[in-house]
């Protein structure tokens, strides 16, 4: 490894499958999930495997839907030493929701994801990293069910997410005191006036591995915290195929089949760890999470 150990690198799992991708909502409406291709388990356990190779820990962010109907996969997942956290319910963006059905939503996920790990669900992911600057108010709504921290914010400018001027480094978000809420937010690289993303979800598959694997040696260089991120069907080629447009064929499908070998040469640059462990040693969480 070219780090060292006590880098402060951290490995998350969103857990959802192909069919709840938001870029394939057209063709996969959520009232009519349970009539497509499960293929969940075996692709969280090619992460799983992969991570339990290199020895690692990491945080597993778990859809409450796919939670609800993989009840042992999420047990497995804790038993292994992974940290669970909540991915929300129903995998509805932000964006979408009032805030009443927001708190129903996360409230309804956490409960069932303590109770199937045996863990306190510290962290919370959005899909589609959808804490906005206009949806600002769910961070007060995820402090008040309980979460310790946020790893929703993209410091980038896309089309439906991200936050452009925000921070880039693990922070606390609301209020000074322990209590209140920090946010890890995704890698970024600054390049002149702008942020760029350095790796996480579809950019490990789009962006040059070249360009990430410089990305995160020089924000590792400079001890500046970092978080991978990976959906389990990214690794799974073989999924179904449904006719979208360029664009999305694109942002979906494209590099499935190197995902797994992209992840495993930039999880050789440190030591990753758990978020709320790498979290702790910062001094923003309290250690120790299990219930």
């Amino acid at each position: 490894m070219s780090a060292s150990p006590e880098s402060p690198a951290a490995c998350s799992v969103d857990v959802e499958d192909y069919f709840q991708a938001e870029a394939l909502r057209a063709f996969c409406p959520r009232d009519q999930w349970d009539r497509f291709e499960d293929r969940t388990e075996a692709n969280t356990d090619r992460v799983l495997a992969l991570l339990d190779r290199l020895g690692f820990r990491g945080t597993f962010f778990i859809l409450g839907w796919t939670a609800a109907r993989h009840p042992e996969l999420v047990r497995r997942i804790a038993a292994a030493g992974h940290e669970v956290a909540s991915h929300g319910f129903a995998h509805e963006l932000i964006t979408r929701q009032s805030p009443a059905v927001f708190r129903e939503d996360v409230r309804r996920a956490r409960a069932l994801l303590q109770d199937l790990s045996g863990q306190e669900v510290a962290g919370y992911r959005a899909p589609s990293y959808t804490i906005v600057k206009r949806t600002l108010w769910a961070l007060t709504i995820l402090a008040e069910e309980g979460h310790r921290y946020d790893s929703s914010i993209f410091p980038i400018r896309r089309r439906r997410y991200g936050i452009p001027g925000a921070k880039r480094t693990p922070h606390r978000i609301l209020g000074e005191a322990p209590g209140g809420l920090v946010e890890f937010p995704l890698p970024t690289v600054r390049i002149g006036p702008i942020n760029l993303p350095a790796t996480g979800g579809a950019y490990l598959r789009l962006l040059p591995i070249g360009f990430q694997v410089r990305a995160l040696r020089r924000l590792l260089r400079d001890r500046v915290p970092v978080v991978l991120n990976v959906h389990p069907w990214e690794l799974d080629p073989g999924q179904p195929r449904f006719p979208v447009g360029v664009r999305t064929r694109w942002t979906h499908y494209y590099g499935l089949d190197q995902t797994e070998s992209r992840l495993e040469s930039l999880l050789d640059l440190a030591r990753f760890r758990p978020m709320g462990e790498v979290l702790g040693g910062l001094g923003l969480i309290p250690t120790g999470q299990s219930t």
